[in-house]
């Protein structure tokens, strides 16, 4: 009796597994081997070398316009960098770190007397269902958690991010 009563608990929970799909893709395309983000446009590309392998609209920062000089400002930062961390466990969905400040970041906000911030990431919605309009993150590049499922896959650790006005 307790044997049957653990094969249909592990069937059950085998079951359950395969009902819930996983926010982990798998991409078996070409290298990503660059990130680009057209601020002004609002989009963000996915390259090949020169080849546009997947296109993105995106919201950015609650005051887009211009570079991000200090923490808080609301600024998506313009410049190039580099995806160097993600986050399965985010807040908003799933999320890769931008390589925010640089040194020339931080020199800058030490001018000022200010901290550079940083936590800039690509990343999904903060609500599962709701989609968020318009600009409204703190510096970040922001995509639905669908399209975040795909960029997560394609997009490795070390590659080039080109943040534009």
């Amino acid at each position: 009796m307790r044997r049957r009563h653990l094969i249909l608990g592990g069937a059950a929970v085998a079951t359950l597994g395969a009902c819930s799909p996983s926010k982990f893709k798998r991409y078996t395309g070409p290298d990503v081997t660059a990130v680009v983000v057209n601020k002004g446009d609002r989009k963000m590309y996915l390259l090949n070398e020169s080849r546009i392998l997947k296109e993105y609209d995106i919201a950015l920062g609650f005051a887009p316009d211009g570079h991000k000089q200090i923490e808080g400002d609301g600024k998506t930062p313009e410049g190039l960098y580099y995806i160097d961390r993600r986050n399965p466990n985010s807040r908003f969905h799933l999320s890769l770190g931008i390589s925010y400040p640089n040194e020339e970041d931080r020199r800058i906000a030490a001018e000022l007397g200010e901290s550079p911030g940083g936590d800039i990431f690509i990343h999904g919605q903060q609500h599962p269902l709701k989609k968020n309009k318009g600009d409204w993150t703190w510096g970040c590049i922001s995509v639905s958690n669908k399209e975040m499922e795909k960029i997560y896959a394609m997009v490795k650790d070390g590659t080039p991010v080109a943040l534009r006005p």
